[in-house]
């Protein structure tokens, strides 16, 4: 669709969404009416400006029903976050929300060469958990054959994938990895597949981790992003020439922003992504901060599609680190300590291993602490290890260790050390 058109379907769009949402959720109204916003006067893409923000913390604080935009009887499903910082964020669907998310999950197996000849191999989580849910129907309006595999059983993936001859693969990089090293365990060679693509999303990677991901499965790596808040993955896919990533921009209006003003910057900017839900039905988000840091371009792409690429996320303007699909906050693992009887002086390490997350945490002991025996010190290690498991929902490696050993900062004190090098 050409530029012009684009804009138009848009501004159409984001007129009756905001007449929806003013009439519909009364905490987005007190907002707009707290800025002095009426519907009236958004006319178009170009008054998008006026409205207010949404955070994360907006939807936690509305949870379970405040930003519900229709009868819950209206409503076919709900999938929701990981809960790891506190409530959950719950997302409503009605079905033409299903409809939407499934057609923008098609997309992105379309531009990874897919077509209704193709078997789609799902190996995200099903569940509350948007992955599998979303490749899943995206892989029906396709018309391929889906395998429903869901997460984990390794031996069975690899039984399905061979037997079946898959040629596509969905699931999380760091999974997509796993399988690439247990097929060669198994002593197949990246030609005993039948797989020609993956698409790969729901936590960081590089584009090393491409190649060897590449390298080991003998296929092509796609990229897929997308939010929870936002209906899932399929907001923006890669296509042939990964060069960015296509925002689905005819469902999801993007922004960049300064995070710490809210000005919106001009393209080619580095900032702070912001989504607009056009169309979406029982939870429509008007301006939501992801927190992640990006630049869009409307650079032509010689695949032919027009809608804005992203991309690939550059960090956080939070201090969220993604650890193995799963959110994690420095203030997590501080409330840990607390709770547990430590002084917050902690420091926290993120690496990479065999294309695998590893989290350590280091955490400095009091002095009258510090006199323990060393098995008596290693028993607490893992008591404390199991408590962060406890709140986050992955496994760490706790280090205690003696009084005074971590750096003091005059400034904001520097806890986390992420050495995975995800990015430029």
């Amino acid at each position: 669709m050409p530029y012009e058109q684009l804009r138009q379907l848009q501004s159409e769009k984001l007129v009756k969404q905001v007449k929806h949402v003013y009439k519909n959720v009364p905490y987005y109204r007190d907002l707009m009416q707290k800025k002095g916003v009426t519907p009236e006067d958004i006319r178009g893409v170009d008054d998008l400006y006026k409205l207010p923000f949404l955070s994360k913390a907006d939807l936690r604080d509305t949870y379970p029903y405040g930003m519900l935009a229709v009868p819950l009887s209206e409503c076919v499903r709900i999938q929701s976050t990981s809960g790891t910082t506190g409530k959950r964020v719950i997302a409503y669907y009605t079905q033409h929300d299903i409809d939407l998310w499934e057609e923008c999950c098609a997309r992105a197996i379309v531009a990874a060469g897919g077509s209704k000849e193709d078997i789609v191999q799902v190996c995200y989580g099903y569940g509350l958990f948007t992955g599998g849910s979303g490749l899943h129907g995206g892989s029906h309006k396709v018309g391929s054959l889906t395998l429903p595999m869901s997460s984990g059983n390794t031996e069975r993936q690899i039984q399905f994938m061979m037997d079946l001859k898959s040629t596509i693969l969905c699931c999380t990089p760091s999974y997509a990895a796993y399988l690439g090293e247990s097929l060669k365990e198994r002593g197949y060679k990246p030609t005993d597949n039948h797989l020609k693509a993956g698409i790969f999303g729901a936590e960081p990677w590089t584009e090393e981790m491409r190649r060897d991901i590449e390298k080991s499965l003998g296929i092509k790596a796609y990229d897929i992003y997308g939010l929870t808040e936002t209906s899932g993955p399929g907001v923006a896919f890669e296509c042939e020439y990964q060069c960015g990533m296509h925002i689905n921009e005819d469902h999801f209006l993007a922004e960049i922003i300064d995070p710490d003003t809210g000005e919106v910057l001009p393209e080619g900017s580095r900032g702070e992504l912001v989504f607009t839900s056009l169309d979406k039905e029982a939870f429509p988000l008007l301006r939501y901060r992801t927190r992640d840091i990006t630049v869009l371009t409307r650079e032509k792409c010689a695949c032919g599609r027009t809608h804005v690429r992203m991309k690939k996320p550059m960090g956080r303007s939070d201090d969220m680190l993604i650890i193995r699909g799963v959110n994690v906050f420095p203030s997590q693992i501080e409330t840990v300590l607390i709770q547990e009887g430590y002084a917050p002086n902690y420091r926290i390490e993120v690496d990479r291993a065999n294309n695998s997350d590893t989290l350590d945490v280091y955490v400095e002991l009091a002095p009258e602490q510090f006199s323990d025996t060393v098995s008596g010190i290693t028993t607490r290690e893992r008591a404390l290890a199991g408590a962060i498991k406890t709140m986050l929902g992955i496994n760490p490696v706790v280090h205690l260790v003696p009084p005074k050993t971590i750096e003091r900062s005059e400034g904001k004190a520097v806890r986390v050390v992420d050495k995975r090098k995800l990015h430029d």
